[in-house]
């Protein structure tokens, strides 16, 4: 543990901003009703960091993703990704930045039935800049002697993984993760989150994870907890714990 403590320290201490959030805000209208999903939310990511995002439903976690993703735009503050200013991006734009810096991975897996874990993969290698090959992707993630297998054969902690593949194929500088343990039980949970854990590790991509699910934050480099769209909270875990020593 006290090499991970160092590891982990040192690793932040000397890493570059890849996210950087000022004054957030984000409101939606609907008639005369107007619903503040951000109130002004400042937030920096730096490479090769894990963060863990913490909130009650409600509090914001989902749209600041989305911006962040260039999902969503911000309707006060500024978004910028390394140097360029992502706040009033053109859509075409945007696919872009999506396209070549950003990978997802959400709750539900959004898996092609029809394809093999393999193909499915392949989806995003055939259109990315620089990818993994899908056989290298998916044997980071452990799935090696599954990938000629179709999402119905696959488990769902396994069906998570092929998403975590398909996500880090294109080699992001940015994993966004929206609850994806949300559906699993602990033991397939833990599983995934030594993918993502190992990914974040050996590749160094900055990655940041949604969850309500309070134990998570144990893997973090740090933990931002939001309410009602403020942050309240953002603090450096001084000890990280491995997935496999964590419970819930």
């Amino acid at each position: 543990m006290i090499g991970y403590l160092w590891w982990s320290m040192a690793k932040q201490n000397t890493s570059r901003p890849v996210f950087r959030a000022e004054g957030v805000t984000r409101v939606y209208r609907t008639g005369a009703v107007e619903v503040w999903a951000l109130r002004g939310v400042d937030l920096t990511l730096a490479e090769g960091e894990m963060v863990v995002l913490l909130g009650a439903s409600g509090s914001g976690k989902s749209t600041l993703l989305n911006i962040l993703g260039g999902l969503d735009l911000p309707t006060g503050g500024r978004v910028f990704f390394r140097e360029q200013e992502l706040t009033h991006a053109s859509d075409r734009d945007l696919t872009a930045f999506r396209r070549d810096h950003v990978g997802f991975v959400f709750q539900h897996y959004n898996l092609v039935p029809s394809l093999t874990a393999r193909e499915n993969v392949a989806l995003v290698t055939e259109i990315a800049q620089n990818p993994m090959t899908p056989e290298e992707a998916l044997d980071r993630v452990g799935l090696g002697p599954r990938m000629d297998h179709f999402p119905s054969e696959l488990s769902g902690g396994e069906q998570q993984r092929v998403a975590i593949a398909r996500a880090i194929a294109k080699r992001p500088d940015v994993l966004l993760c929206d609850e994806p343990t949300g559906a699993l039980d602990s033991k397939t949970g833990i599983q995934v989150l030594e993918a993502l854990n190992e990914v974040n590790r050996d590749l160094g991509t900055a990655t940041v994870l949604i969850t309500h699910n309070a134990a998570i934050r144990r893997i973090a480099h740090r933990v931002v907890i939001l309410a009602d769209g403020k942050v309240t909270n953002d603090e450096v875990n001084r000890e990280r714990a491995l997935p496999r020593e964590i419970s819930w």
